[in-house]
Formats: C-alpha cells, sequence, structure tokens
C-alpha cells in the first residue's frame, strides 16, 4: 500500500522538481521511516501495516526514471525484491538487520535493484 500511495507522488516530484526534487523526497522519507519504525519496533516488529518502508524503497528505486517503461521495470523489480528477500543478494541480509534500521534497509535495498533496472530499460527504450 505504501508502494502505490508514493509512486504518483515520486513521479509528480520529478515532473515538477526533476532529480533533485525526487533526491529530497528520498531522503525525507527514509528519514521518516526509519524514525516512524522505531516507536513502534518493540510492539509491533515488522507489522505489515507499516508501509514507510515501501514509500522509502520506491521513491529510491525511481529517481530519475522518466519513461514508462522505465517506471514499470522500476515499480516491478523493486516488489519483486522485497517479496522473494532470498533471491536478491543482500535484502535478506538487510532485513535482518533488525529494529527500525532492518524495517527500512531491506525496502532501500530492494529499491536500489528497482533503481538499476529501470535505468537499464530506460537507456534501452
Amino acid at each position: 500500500m505504501g508502494t502505490l500511495f508514493a509512486l504518483p507522488l515520486v513521479l509528480a516530484v520529478g515532473l515538477y522538481f526533476g532529480v533533485g526534487g525526487q533526491i529530497a523526497l528520498f531522503v525525507v522519507v527514509a528519514v521518516l521511516s526509519v524514525w516512524a519504525s522505531a516507536s513502534l519496533v518493540e510492539t509491533e516488529g515488522d507489522a505489515p501495516w507499516i508501509v514507510a518502508d515501501e514509500a522509502a524503497g520506491i521513491s529510491l528505486a525511481l529517481i530519475g526514471v522518466v519513461s514508462w517503461p522505465g517506471v514499470v521495470v522500476g515499480f516491478v523489480v523493486f516488489r519483486l525484491a522485497d517479496i522473494f528477500k532470498g533471491v536478491f543478494p543482500g535484502v535478506a541480509a538487510a532485513d535482518r538487520l533488525g529494529g527500525a534500521a532492518g524495517i527500512t534497509a531491506d525496502d532501500l535495498v530492494a529499491g536500489l535493484y528497482g533503481l538499476i533496472a529501470a535505468h537499464i530499460v530506460q537507456a534501452l527504450v
């Protein structure tokens, strides 16, 4: 759910403020994700309703992506890496960090996979 909320926001920020705006958005969302998760991790763990981490991941995955094929690939690869943590090197390790850092870190590593895939597709299209 966090991904679907953040996706249009990331695209709109990119359209109106460019890559610099997307980077600023990513930093703000990532910091807020860790902060919000820290207050909940003791009682809730990595509860499915905590979605700020997903917003941080998709914010990273789409930095500088302007083509629709790139957006789709970035989104899909990010979600696949987040869901199938063991298949994508580094995602499960980031998840095992524990605490608020681990809640957000696995989505950031998954976001890196999405970012790389999106830029490759964008360069080829």
